[in-house]
Parts: C-alpha cells; structure tokens; sequence
C-alpha cells in the first residue's frame, strides 16, 4: 500500500514566486499541491478547508500578513509552516517559529533544505513542539528593526518574468505609485508592491529619510535643499533630480543633513 501524498498549499501573492514553488514540488515524490492563495484573506479560507498537510507561507501579503493568517487560525490548529519573505531581516525572529523559511529569490538547494526538513519532521511528528516558539512570536508584534544588521539590506523585484535582488544601497530614492513603489536605481527603475510605511520602518534611518508620504530618499546623495518663499519645499539630488519635501518634515531634514538655511 503507498503512503499518502503530503498535501501542500501554496499561499503566496507574487505570481513568479508562486509558480517557482509549484515547479519545484512538481519534482517531488509523493506531494500533491492541494491549493494556492494569493492574499492573506484567501490564505485563511484554504488552510481551513483543505486542511494541508504543509503551508508556504508568504509573510507579507495583502489582505493579511503571513503572522496575521497563523493569528486567525490559532497556533494549535496552524500546519506546519515554511515561511517566505523578500526581507532578509525577518529571518532571524521567524527562524524557530518555522519549520524552516525562505528569503526570496531562494535556489534549488535552499529549497531542497528547507522541504526536505519539513517533510521530515512532519513524518516523524515533531511539529508539534514549534507551537511554543510561535505562540511566543505571535504574542508580540512582526520583527522591527532593532539595529544597524537588521534593516533590510535587499529587496526582491519581478522584471520581465525574472527575479532579481536590488541591494537596498544602491537605490537612490523611492516614489508611491498607488499600492506599488517605483525603485529608482541609477538609470534603472523597478516596481515592488509594498507601502512606503512599510519601507520607511525597514529601511536604515540612518542613511533613508522618507522627505514627503510619497517618497523616499538616499540622504547620502541629496546636494541641495530648497526652500521657496512660497512655502514650497525640495531637495535637489546629486543625479539632478528635483523631489518635494513636505513642510512638515523638512526641519527634520536640515537636522539630519547638518543644514541651516
């Protein structure tokens, strides 16, 4: 008699991302992918009724994070978990809450590790000792950035059907396109769905400054403030680039720049 097929779902908002898990599984013996989600919403709905064996886990999704699914299902009822994430930083608090996690872009052999494990303790019922470490985890807040190695360092970006890492130093600043945020790197421009509020608390301070609600800049690379007797605002980048500052943070700015017009 043939042992059952582990039962996976796939909840995970990136198309590319989620198509990549699914073409891995498809290479594994013995798994049948019972379902996708790509929002946290819909992520809920599907682990309750199809009630999966193993659940990728995309940890920022709309709708819902992935915190906030294990929130709505409750620990115990919760299957074992990999986490997914773009955000390198987040690894460390999810490392023991998780059977294992997954810093997008991740290669075969990463996957390879991670499913291997899972498959592996789910067999041998040892999933049941992680509901503590996520309990602990969900009684908090998601991870923030507590020093100068945790902020985000990378960001995982789809262009033209590929994943690419943007090391976060490279970029020159960051603009609000509706739900998306345009990346501005040098003479390249690329499009992540994330909310500058979100950027904002998981990007360094120290070299990041958020100048207006709709963007984002490299302190490093501004040349120019501006301050028009109109009580208009903007900085003037090393690139040429002219970007608004709101009055409300520009005396924030001159602070930080070491500035006093």
């Amino acid at each position: 008699m043939s042992a059952k097929p582990l039962r996976v779902l796939i909840a995970e908002d990136e198309k590319l991302s989620r198509q990549r898990l699914e073409d891995l599984l498809a290479h594994e013996n013995g798994v049948e992918i019972v379902g996708t989600a790509d929002n946290g919403l819909t992520a809920v709905e599907a682990i309750r009724e199809l009630k999966p064996d193993l659940v990728f886990l995309d940890i920022q999704m709309p709708g819902k994070t992935g915190l906030d699914v294990v929130r709505e299902i409750g620990v115990d009822d919760m299957p074992p978990v990999i986490f997914t994430t773009a955000y390198d930083y987040a690894v460390a608090a999810f490392d023991l809450a998780a059977l294992d996690y997954l810093v997008k872009p991740f290669d075969d052999e990463r996957f390879e590790k991670a499913f291997r494990r899972a498959r592996k303790m789910i067999e041998l019922n040892q999933v049941s000792r992680l509901s503590d470490e996520l309990r602990t985890l969900l009684g908090g807040s998601e991870p923030k950035p507590a020093s100068k190695t945790q902020y985000l360092e990378r960001i995982a970006v789809e262009m033209r059907g590929q994943v690419r890492v943007v090391p976060v130093k490279q970029i020159d600043y960051m603009i609000a396109s509706g739900p998306y945020a345009e990346l501005f790197v040098a003479d390249k421009r690329y499009l992540i769905r994330e909310r500058m509020q979100t950027l904002e608390d998981r990007l360094d301070p120290g070299k990041f400054f958020r100048i207006h609600r709709s963007a984002i800049v490299r302190l490093d690379l501004i040349e120019t403030l501006i301050r028009n007797p109109g009580g208009d605002y903007a900085v003037v980048l090393k690139g040429g680039q002219k970007l608004k500052v709101s009055r409300s943070r520009f005396e924030k700015l001159e602070e930080l720049m070491g500035l006093h017009i």
